[in-house]
């Protein structure tokens, strides 16, 4: 198969051939990858945001959509020729041993899902079958940017109609996250970021206000929008203590503040906690906390409904063997909502 590999931190990804296992082995699945997302957490993972990476050189990705091609032993969730999801979060069906690959004469790391490649060796609870007239593109959302964005909501903030919330940060998981807020009619939705492509877009899909923070006092402006209301949630996809920071001082007596992004290794935050023995909350999202076999099909159905928009969240696509290419372009800023990554 194809494939790009992380061989070092702060190095561009090695796109090359991979030797596949020949045996598929209790609960897994052997999937051909149409489509992958690229998420900040690979960017993280790049650079090294947790610290040092004792599994080098290994594969990447955790969002994508694919075809079976065959199930080893075990599997039942799945079968031969389904459309599936492939994601991160935990759904239904075995938990398989991760597969090893091999590379360059020696072995090559891998998780439980990965989709920076041609095809994947997936655990069974990682990828879920979907109706196979899918748009392809649509499903590669649901491994992370929608079921993360939408479960921030429902059950990390678990937002009501008419509160307000602030989005700081407008990628992929931060532009569903405005639409999941607008489908449940909170106002004001506050949608923040330094792009103002990216910007853009969060008012077309949902954001009440935006505030480029590169140009304008994030938390003077915020207090304007709000005039004499304090606000209800801050969810925060920077991982940038000083933001968090914030965030935690904006919000209410009985507000909550939600942590998608992941702070740096050893860049902490510094909070006064009495608040929080009073009703204010600090909640660090995994996900989303979603149930992959549940919530999937659930979102899914809001696409048949035509609530939710997605096509206008995809705005770049690229080549497997040009990874590198997307994964500058986002880090620069010049991508407004999920790149497309096709082997």
């Amino acid at each position: 198969m194809l494939a790009a590999i992380l061989t070092s931190q702060n190095k561009p990804l090695l796109v090359d051939d991979v030797e596949m296992p020949q045996d598929l082995k209790l609960g897994q699945v052997l999937v051909k990858v149409h489509l992958s997302g690229i998420c900040g957490s690979q960017l993280g993972e790049i650079t090294g945001a947790k610290g040092q990476d004792k599994f080098l050189p290994h594969l990447m990705g955790h969002e994508g959509c694919g075809t079976v091609l065959d199930v080893g032993p075990g599997v039942k969730t799945v079968k031969k020729n389904d459309l599936v999801v492939l994601h991160w979060k935990k759904g239904d069906g075995l938990q398989s041993e991760v597969p090893v690959y091999k590379w360059n004469g020696g072995k090559l790391n891998a998780g439980w899902v990965t989709t920076f490649n041609s095809h994947a060796i997936i655990s069974e609870n990682r990828c879920t079958s979907i109706p196979k007239n899918t748009d392809r593109e649509l499903a590669t959302l649901f491994g992370c940017a929608i079921t993360t964005g939408f479960g921030v909501i429902e059950n990390n903030a678990k937002l009501k109609m008419g509160e307000s919330v602030v989005i700081y940060g407008s990628g992929g998981i931060g532009l569903n996250i405005i639409q999941a807020a607008n489908l449940l009619s909170a106002y004001p939705i506050i949608a923040v970021d330094i792009h103002n492509n990216r910007l853009n877009l969060a008012k077309r899909i949902g954001a009440t206000h935006i505030i480029n923070s590169s140009s304008e006092d994030p938390a003077k402006r915020i207090k304007e929008i709000l005039k004499e209301r304090k606000l209800d949630v801050f969810i925060d996809n920077t991982g940038f203590p000083k933001f968090i920071e914030l965030g935690y001082s904006l919000v209410n007596d009985e507000g909550r503040v939600v942590l998608v992004g992941v702070p740096r290794l050893g860049n902490n935050i510094n909070i006064y906690s009495l608040p929080l023995h009073f009703g204010k909350s600090l909640i660090g999202s995994h996900g989303g906390d979603v149930k992959p076999e549940l919530d999937i099909p659930r979102y899914l159905n809001l696409i048949q409904k035509k609530k939710i928009k997605l096509k206008e969240i995809i705005s770049d696509r690229y080549k497997l063997k040009n990874i590198n290419e997307a994964i500058q372009a986002m880090r620069e800023g010049k991508t407004s909502g999920r790149i497309l990554i096709e082997p």
